[in-house]
């Protein structure tokens, strides 16, 4: 079949238009068939929701991978889910690590490159890189020839790369211990001699701490991997990231955003880390207490179980009698886990609605943040 005559939502989703979108379901309503409108707008979620992003994290023996994906994941590396850690080599074969909450994001610990099982001119055979989405290597220290040529043997396989330096924050402190120290200076010299001259053409280096990613430059590393994906992955990024600054924050609402017409309210508590799973992962990594981190959100939505009875009392607040009844009525066929918003009944309240949600949440999401570092939690 041409793929230019399939219906939008069996279209591969970075060929999907909102035009296809808006067709395919309003030819369902001018035919009252609401539940098939319900059930295109659903399958299109459904495909979004499960774009894949596979994410190659390699480097020597110690260098901190594990630790990395463990961050990058929002989990201590004392969690049960957590990717082992420690001081003798734990990465011994390829493993894969799915978020918590987004599993299409999956990060792949990759053994070294260079050891025994994995030598250097047939590593990313083995390794399977195909899969892969681009490559983070990583190093505790400067990056070794093995490292250099992998880079190179990536660069050949059109694949993109990008070198991280880990542990700064060790590094940093040692440095404290001499005179006329500057951080400033401390970070260059750092960055200067990772790479050397290896015949690397104008590589790039973000020096990051695993267990303080809102420091040095692991947001200049999220804005340079969002830059480089198409952009129909952007958004698996993004909604994976921990919130490591407000910018994170106001991205991830910018992207619900232009999505509203049928993201679900479920997605944008998970997509903040406001759910409860998400909020006690928080607080392990930042050592706030969890009570804590409750006592500053007031969306009733934040850190419970979202009901059918809940979403209607919240309603209740903004929206008529009238309003509610239809969307009580309109809720036989809606999946909960998706009020649409391009159907016959009620677009403008449903609308009001799911921009109140997404503003509340957001703004929790803030204060959590905020909370964490000992800032003014006030939004």
């Amino acid at each position: 079949t041409n793929a230019g005559h399939l219906p939008f939502y069996l279209l591969p989703v970075e060929e999907i238009t909102y035009e296809h979108e808006v067709a395919a379901v309003k030819d369902d309503l001018k035919t009252n068939d609401t539940a098939a409108a319900a059930a295109k707008i659903q399958e299109y979620l459904d495909k979004q929701n499960n774009v894949p992003l596979n994410i190659a994290i390699t480097g020597a023996s110690g260098a901190g991978k594990s630790t990395f994906i463990n961050a990058l994941r929002g989990l201590s590396d004392d969690d049960e889910r957590a990717a082992p850690t420690g001081v003798t080599e734990t990465t011994v074969e390829v493993k894969e690590y799915s978020h918590p909450n987004y599993p299409n994001v999956r990060f792949w610990d990759l053994p070294g490159v260079g050891t025994p099982n994995f030598p250097s001119d047939t590593y990313l055979e083995r390794v399977g890189f195909e899969k892969f989405d681009f490559f983070i290597i990583i190093s505790a220290s400067r990056f070794t020839e093995n490292d250099m040529n992998l880079a190179k043997e990536i660069q050949k396989m059109k694949k993109k790369f990008y070198f991280v330096r880990a542990r700064i924050d060790n590094d940093k402190n040692a440095e404290k211990r001499k005179k006329d120290c500057s951080e400033e200076k401390t970070l260059e010299k750092i960055r200067q001699d990772c790479i050397g001259r290896q015949g690397i053409k104008s590589p790039q280096v973000f020096l990051v701490s695993s267990f303080e990613l809102h420091l040095y430059d692991f947001s200049l590393l999220h804005e340079t991997l969002e830059r480089d994906l198409p952009a129909h992955k952007r958004d698996a990024l993004l909604f994976a990231m921990p919130n490591i600054n407000l910018e994170i924050i106001n991205k991830k609402k910018e992207a619900f955003q232009s999505k509203i017409k049928y993201w679900a309210v479920i997605d944008y508590v998970a997509g903040f880390g406001l759910d409860k799973p998400s909020l006690q992962r928080f607080s392990a990594s930042s050592g706030v207490p969890y009570t804590e981190l409750l006592n500053v959100l007031k969306s009733p939505l934040a850190a419970v179980k979202i009901t059918k009875d809940l979403l209607l009392k919240v309603l209740s607040q903004l929206t008529s009698t009238g309003a509610l009844m239809a969307l009580e009525e309109g809720s036989r066929w809606i999946p909960l886990i998706g009020i649409p918003l391009a159907m016959s009944l009620s677009f403008t309240t449903t609308y009001r609605a799911l921009n109140y949600f997404l503003t509340e949440l957001a703004d929790d999401a803030q204060r959590v943040f905020k909370k964490a570092l000992g800032l003014n939690t006030s939004v």
